[in-house]
C-alpha cells in the first residue's frame, strides 16, 4: 500500500494516527489524511495497518501501549471493537457500532463519524434533501446501523432493508426501533429484492456492502428498478460500480463513496486534533491520487 506523505518528517514527537482493517490494502485515507496534517503543519500521520479479527483486542490494547492518538476502525471491525474500548460517545452508545477511536490520556473513547459524514456529503456534494423520503438499504453491518441513524435523525418517512443474511436484518430493524424508537422500517428478503412493488415510491438507494468493490460483482439491483429513484448512493469507493454506472446511465444523481469517505475522515480529523479540517485539501489530495 502506497502512503503519500507530502513533506512530513516523522520523529520522536510525531502523533501515529491510522486506521485498522482487514483487509486494508484499499483504504484511500492515508492520502487525504496525511495531506491534510501536512497543510496545517501539524506533526500527526496516518498510516494503514491491517488487523486480523482474531488480533482486534492486541491492536486496540497498542494504542495505548504505543501511545497513538488514535485509528479509524473498518471493516470488519466497527461492531466487535466496542468491547475493547472504555467510552462510547451518545452515537455510537445507540448504535453499537463504532469507526472512531482517540486515546484521551490512556482512556480510549468510541465515535461513530460514518453516519454524520454520510449526510453532510448526500447535503453537500450531492444537494440531496431527505427529510420525509422513502429509503432503501442495501446491507445489514457496521456502516447501515451508522447510515439508518443518521437517516432517522434527519427524519426520513421510511426505511426498507435487505440483506443476504435476513437474521441480520432482523436485528438492525429491531435495534432502530428499541434505541431511536422508529418503526417504519420493513425488511426485503434478499431473494425478493427486485420485485417491482417495492420500488414504486423508493426516493434513495444505498448500498452499505462489499459488493461493487470487484470488477466482476453484479448489479443486485436490477436497472428498471431503479428507473424512479431519485437519487443513488453507494459507500464503495475504490472503482466505479455497476450500481453507479446505471445510474449515470439512467440520469440520475448519485454519489460514490469518496464523498462520505472524506467527510466522516474529516469529522475524525477534528476529533483527534481539535482542528477544523481542511475539507477542499482532502478532497483535492484524494482526486489526484485517483487520476493516476
Amino acid at each position: 500500500m502506497e502512503v503519500i506523505i507530502i513533506s512530513m518528517k516523522i520523529k520522536g514527537t510525531t502523533r501515529i494516527t491510522g486506521v485498522f482493517g482487514y483487509p486494508v490494502n484499499h483504504s484511500l485515507s492515508p492520502i487525504f489524511q496525511n495531506a491534510a496534517f501536512d497543510y496545517l503543519k501539524l506533526d500527526y500521520v496516518y498510516i494503514p495497518l491491517e488487523v486480523k479479527p482474531e488480533n482486534l483486542k492486541i491492536a486496540v490494547e497498542s494504542i495505548k501501549i504505543f501511545n497513538w492518538i488514535g485509528v479509524n476502525v473498518t471493516i470488519p471491525h466497527k461492531k466487535e471493537v466496542i468491547k475493547y474500548l472504555d467510552e462510547l460517545d451518545e452515537s455510537s452508545e445507540i448504535l453499537s457500532v463504532v469507526n472512531t477511536i482517540h486515546n484521551i490520556d490512556g482512556k480510549l473513547k468510541g465515535y461513530t463519524t460514518d453516519g454524520d459524514g454520510f449526510i453532510r456529503s448526500l447535503k453537500e456534494d450531492g444537494k440531496f434533501n431527505i427529510k420525509n423520503k422513502n429509503v432503501f438499504i442495501i446491507g445489514a453491518g457496521g456502516s447501515s446501523y451508522a447510515i439508518c441513524g443518521a437517516l432517522i435523525k434527519e427524519r426520513v418517512k421510511s426505511i426498507f432493508i435487505t440483506n443476504r443474511t435476513y437474521e441480520n436484518a432482523r436485528k438492525l430493524k429491531e435495534h432502530l426501533k428499541k434505541k431511536l424508537n422508529f418503526k417504519n422500517i420493513e425488511i426485503i428478503e434478499f431473494e425478493k429484492r427486485n420485485d417491482r412493488k417495492i420500488w414504486e415510491n423508493i426516493d434513495l438507494l444505498i448500498n452499505t456492502t462489499s459488493v461493487g468493490m470487484k470488477e466482476n460483482d453484479p448489479l443486485l439491483i436490477e436497472k428498471i428498478n431503479i428507473e424512479k429513484v431519485q437519487f443513488v448512493y453507494d459507500i464503495v469507493y475504490n472503482r466505479k460500480t455497476e450500481l453507479l454506472k446505471s445510474a449515470e446511465y439512467l440520469k440520475i444523481s448519485n454519489l460514490d463513496g469518496i464523498s462520505m469517505l472524506v467527510y466522516q475522515g474529516a469529522i475524525s480529523f477534528e476529533i483527534w486534533t481539535g482542528k477544523k479540517a481542511p475539507v477542499d485539501i482532502m478532497k483535492k489530495a484524494i482526486c489526484e491520487k485517483i487520476k493516476k
